[in-house]
């Protein structure tokens, strides 16, 4: 049986899952839009493992958020799934924060875009199907009006994250659906860490760091 933990602070939200066999049974988040990762974290991970008496050791594995998304709030994550695995000599195991993030649609079909609110009219984004699979790998990229164009002639298109606020201002289509108020949970992390566990998916923790995507450049965006 797979015990594992899962952490994510890419955005605002700090939320730890414990799950097994990629089942979330325990969740502790801070849905707010203040950060508070460094005095929260640690007390999420204890108070979860306490309340289900679980011991550290009895993990399988520690699986963490790796971004893109806040670059403090990726650094306390990914430093305390760090320093939890080497001192329990556990494996680490990343989550794209975007695909995690996807997971909170449920269609059968059309095109599901996570995004986070980079600054001013940039976002981090990634376009998947109605089973996950990717359509268009992660993208530092500057809204427009016809941003993701060629997709809503196609079918409706599914926008969910903190980017959404922004998006919705500039494209009007039809096919665009918004969903507000969503960040990344450690909720949806369960299932992706499940499935690279048993593949045996893991990072080598001395040397993981977090995907920032900060040597982004402005530049006019294409058509998409």
């Amino acid at each position: 049986m797979a015990l594992i933990l899962n952490i994510e602070t890419a955005t605002t939200n700090c939320s730890v899952s414990l799950s097994k066999q990629g089942e979330t049974f325990a969740l502790q988040e801070d849905y707010d839009k203040n950060y508070s990762h460094a005095e929260r974290l640690h007390v999420y991970i204890s108070a979860l493992l306490e309340k289900h008496h679980i011991k550290p050791s009895q993990l399988d594995a520690i699986a963490v958020s790796k971004g893109p998304g806040s670059y403090t709030g990726l650094r306390i994550g990914v430093s305390a799934a760090k320093g939890l695995c080497f001192a329990l000599n556990k494996p680490l195991i990343s989550v794209s924060t975007l695909e995690a993030l996807a997971h909170q649609v449920k269609i059968k079909e059309g095109f599901i875009v996570p995004m986070l609110d980079a600054r001013r009219m940039e976002v981090y984004s990634a376009i998947f199907d109605a089973e996950y699979k990717v359509i268009r790998p992660i993208e530092a990229q500057i809204l427009e009006a016809h941003s993701f164009a060629n997709y809503l002639k196609l079918g409706k298109v599914y926008f969910i994250g903190n980017g959404v606020e922004k998006t919705k201002t500039l494209i009007t289509h039809e096919n665009a659906i918004f969903i507000e108020d969503k960040l990344p949970s450690a909720n949806e992390m369960s299932a992706i860490a499940y499935e690279k566990h048993k593949k045996n998916d893991t990072e080598d923790v001395a040397y993981f760091e977090p995907f920032y995507l900060k040597d982004f450049i402005a530049l006019k965006a294409k058509k998409d």
